[in-house]
């Protein structure tokens, strides 16, 4: 994967309204490996905040997210 659409993977991940299924609409990742390459891209503490913040948010799942509606 290109420099590119490693940035472009990050800025996806990172947004809070986009859920794992948009990201592997987009880019062909599932979520685990979305996981995987956030570990290997980002700095250890980077990740650590990351992680702590999709945890759990039903924003990156759209299945949680309809739920709700």
């Amino acid at each position: 994967m290109d420099d590119d659409k490693i940035s472009e993977l990050i800025a996806l991940a990172w947004d809070d309204k986009t859920s794992f299924e948009m990201i592997e609409g987009q880019t062909g990742l599932a979520e685990k490996n979305v996981i995987k390459m956030m570990r290997k891209t980002l700095k250890p503490s980077s990740f650590r905040l990351w992680r702590k913040r999709v945890s759990g948010r039903t924003t990156k799942h759209a299945a949680r997210m309809n739920a709700l509606t």
